[in-house]
């Protein structure tokens, strides 16, 4: 905990850091809480808006969502979507209320991530004007560029960090990261998650994890933690493990999200942002055996992400699992629910939200 004091008190004596200016605001109103209101305020659920951010066809930075992390209309033309612009949106995810607002660099820059300027861009420009805490994801690992010259992770990260970030989110480096730690029970300290949080803190680096279902019929089948699922598979598998993916969900890896969430903890993660393929722009709910089996597990802050399409869904999955936080993406860029009717209705179902 001292070690997480510390690295906030060291960038909220950073005037450039927009942790700086959430910190302020965080004591600023601890000094006009009545006495007795502090410990509820512990206790509220967040509401976070997520924009997908990739560059589309014509070069330009925009913000999108897809069907199953499909981002293309089934078009003649078959265009990125365009949902609006990274900055304007996350100002107005401000102005409505969100807790917290997660950038995911979708494209990822595999390439050259620290020649992302745009994105870079993007978080100067909102740090300047949205004083709730920036997530940014995508394209930060170790890499060697074109000319031999090599980056760690931490460099990437730093980068993030100076440009306004608060924290970073980890997705395929942390899985691989994860897999070799439970196959050696090592930590070498060398991998992305370890560098970063023992140099900005745990609370400073997210995990994104990106399972989709499988399902079977006996639990022994496999030796991965399964779970009686509440939907029955094709064939009326009454089980199913979660398999962790990278790559944007098109590689699927032996370690299941049960196994990765534990492993993370352990390698100094301070969050996880639980994503589930299947469940991914339906808007029919988030996939609440996922999230319990994953919040009851560790005991570090567990994110509910994908398939959130009306306010029910996220007083469901803070009533039935131990969720800290629900994001959305797709029905706040589209208008269909606003950030604010969501935070109604969890008052209205006794939930603590920040107003």
């Amino acid at each position: 905990m001292a070690d997480v004091g510390l690295s906030i008190l060291g960038r909220f004596l950073n005037p450039k850091s927009n942790m700086a200016k959430v910190a302020f605001i965080s004591f600023y109103a601890i000094l006009l809480q009545k006495p007795g209101e502090g410990k509820a305020s512990k206790l509220a659920k967040r509401v976070i808006a997520c924009l997908d951010v990739r560059t589309n066809d014509k070069g330009d930075l925009v913000v999108t969502k897809g069907d199953q992390y499909d981002v293309r209309e089934h078009t003649k033309e078959n265009e990125v979507r365009n949902l609006g612009k990274p900055v304007d949106l996350a100002g107005q995810y401000y102005k409505d209320g969100a807790d917290e607002v997660s950038f995911l660099n979708i494209t990822g820059f595999r390439d050259f991530p620290l020649g992302d300027l745009p994105m870079l861009q993007v978080l100067r420009y909102t740090s300047e004007n949205v004083f709730v805490p920036l997530t940014v994801g995508g394209g930060i690992r170790d890499f060697t560029d074109s000319t031999g010259r090599y980056y760690s992770s931490l460099e990437v990260a730093s980068e993030y960090f100076r440009s306004g970030a608060d924290k970073i989110s980890i997705g395929s480096d942390a899985v691989y990261a994860a897999e070799e730690y439970l196959k050696t029970g090592v930590k070498t300290g060398k991998t992305s998650l370890e560098q970063i949080s023992r140099v900005y803190g745990n609370q400073a680096v997210v995990v994104s994890i990106d399972p989709r279902r499988v399902y079977v019929k006996d639990p022994n089948d496999v030796q991965l933690k399964t779970i009686r699922v509440s939907s029955p598979g094709s064939n009326g598998e009454e089980y199913a493990w979660y398999q962790c993916t990278v790559n944007g969900g098109r590689e699927g890896r032996p370690i299941g999200a049960y196994e990765l969430a534990k492993a993370v903890e352990e390698l100094g993660a301070g969050e996880i942002l639980l994503n589930c393929i299947d469940c991914d722009g339906q808007g029919k709910g988030f996939d609440v055996d996922l999230i319990k089996l994953i919040s009851d597990a560790v005991s570090i802050p567990v994110i509910a992400s994908s398939g959130a399409g009306a306010p029910e869904h996220f007083s469901e999955v803070f009533y039935k699992t131990n969720a800290s936080a629900a994001l959305a993406a797709g029905i706040f860029h589209r208008k269909e629910v606003p950030i604010q009717s969501v935070k109604e209705h969890l008052l209205k179902e006794g939930i603590e939200v920040r107003i």
